[in-house]
């Protein structure tokens, strides 16, 4: 029956991944845990000066096809942006836009955490995700009898913990860190990584695969 559970546990896991990898497969890139939004805020009202401006909070989204958007909002509430391109190395980014002179920034990455020449930015999840979800109906050709429930915890900090339960009592556990870009999810684990579709209401959090015609409807704890 474990090994049952563990076949079982495998085929949900890669219904998981078919409707990303058909889309676009972002456990190819290879800096996945740049990707998403992240924010500075100053910790003062009067914000920080820079040639001639004040800024209260900064705001920048990398995505996986290496195009960026930079936010920054001013003290007096005005917001200025920019887009382009950027390059990634382990120690340096570098910002392209057109018409602006090249930036290059040294950084260093965690999981939720970057530093940029010494800013500290925070990655913020969507509002909803985080939190605790376990499985109302799971259905699908891969996801097979042996499983009866999918729980899955999202923290705000980007860790997870995932729990398949099977019809023995048996269950499977991974824990790892998740990041988002989009509609997709990806879980990264000891043993390997993988990414889903997923859409978000109030209190129902719903993976789906539409290779493989698997969904897994989730709701809030």
């Amino acid at each position: 029956m474990v090994r049952s559970l563990l076949v079982a546990v495998s085929m949900l896991l890669a219904s998981l991944t078919g409707t990303a990898q058909a889309k676009a497969d972002l456990t190819e890139f290879d800096y996945p845990l740049l990707l998403g939004d992240w924010y500075w805020f100053s910790n003062t009202e009067e914000g920080v000066e820079s040639e001639g401006s004040s800024y209260r909070a900064m705001n920048i989204k990398f995505k996986s096809d290496y195009h960026y958007v930079i936010r920054l909002l001013q003290v007096d509430g005005n917001v200025e942006e920019w887009s382009g391109i950027y390059d990634i190395d382990e120690s340096t980014v570098t910002f392209r836009s057109r018409g602006q002179p090249e930036q290059q920034h040294t950084y260093m990455l965690s999981y939720n955490q970057f530093l940029l020449d010494g800013a500290r930015f925070t990655k913020l999840a969507p509002e909803h995700l985080a939190g605790n979800w376990r499985s109302s109906r799971i259905s699908g050709q891969d996801v097979g009898d042996a499983v009866t429930q999918l729980s899955l915890s999202l923290r705000p900090d980007f860790l997870f913990s995932a729990e398949v339960s099977g019809k023995n009592g048996k269950k499977i556990e991974h824990r790892g860190i998740y990041y988002i870009e989009d509609d997709q999810i990806v879980l990264i684990f000891e043993d390997g990584q993988h990414d889903s579709q997923f859409r978000l209401g109030s209190n129902t959090l719903t993976l789906t695969n539409k290779l493989f015609g698997m969904e897994a409807i989730m709701q809030r704890e």
